[in-house]
């Protein structure tokens, strides 16, 4: 598979620099990269508008015009899946990227060691990314990407898969368990949930990105914690 790539940063001899380690990193791995280089968040914006297949973004933070926070806001409102990367001279913009689920931070001079260990990490979660369920529908067939999965839900003969949409199959959980990957847990009898998506957890419920509430059940609040930190 050949993954898509863009820099966004004002400096060209930063650019450069990127492209190159990117481009050694990529033989090494034996990925296949697609990289394009823009100057500006308005000249990446006005490309993106045609193309929205990237999978990494690196961005550099202070640049002319919109910055690299404000343009990842406007990336991540129509894009969960795209791994994006801030650069940056300054720690003072760090909070900000939690807001995008940046994937990390380097900081500038980007040294090559530590860009490749966020490479790999990138890689890893794109090749997660990847993964499908597969459903079988009364008239269709289904494959439904597993990041777009926030919970699994059974009441009765039927399993209900919460995401983007809803879909309702007469299956049992322990049916899907095998077809899911690390980032699912079984929570009790009636669910498994998607531990990327867990927002918040109390003694008694578990609130996930969706605003979605679950009851937790009392002997679940410690396993379900150590899932969460050891994902």
């Amino acid at each position: 598979m050949a993954y898509q790539i863009a820099i966004c940063d004002d400096n060209p001899a930063d650019v450069r620099f990127l492209s190159n380690l990117l481009k050694s990193w990529g033989a090494e791995r034996g990925a296949l990269l697609h990289m394009d280089t823009f100057p500006s968040a308005e000249a990446f914006l006005f490309h993106y508008e045609e193309q929205k297949n990237y999978d990494l973004l690196l961005l550099d933070i202070e640049m002319t015009g919109m910055d690299g926070v404000t343009l990842a806001r406007t990336v991540r409102s129509g894009n969960e899946s795209v791994q994006i990367i801030f650069i940056t001279g300054y720690s003072d913009y760090i909070a900000e990227g939690y807001d995008v689920s940046a994937l990390h931070y380097l900081m500038k001079p980007v040294h090559k060691n530590r860009l490749f260990q966020v490479l790999d990490r990138a890689l890893e979660k794109l090749r997660r990314n990847e993964r499908m369920l597969t459903l079988e529908l009364p008239e269709e067939i289904l494959r439904i990407p597993l990041y777009e999965i926030s919970y699994l839900e059974v009441r009765k003969n039927y399993v209900t898969i919460h995401g983007k949409q809803e879909y309702t199959v007469k299956k049992t959980l322990g049916e899907f368990e095998p077809l899911l990957d690390e980032r699912f847990f079984r929570l009790g009898r009636s669910y498994i949930l998607n531990l990327t998506q867990v927002q918040r957890i109390t003694k008694t419920e578990v609130t996930l990105s969706s605003g979605c509430v679950i009851p937790l059940p009392r002997s679940m609040y410690e396993p379900l914690n150590r899932a969460v930190i050891s994902l």
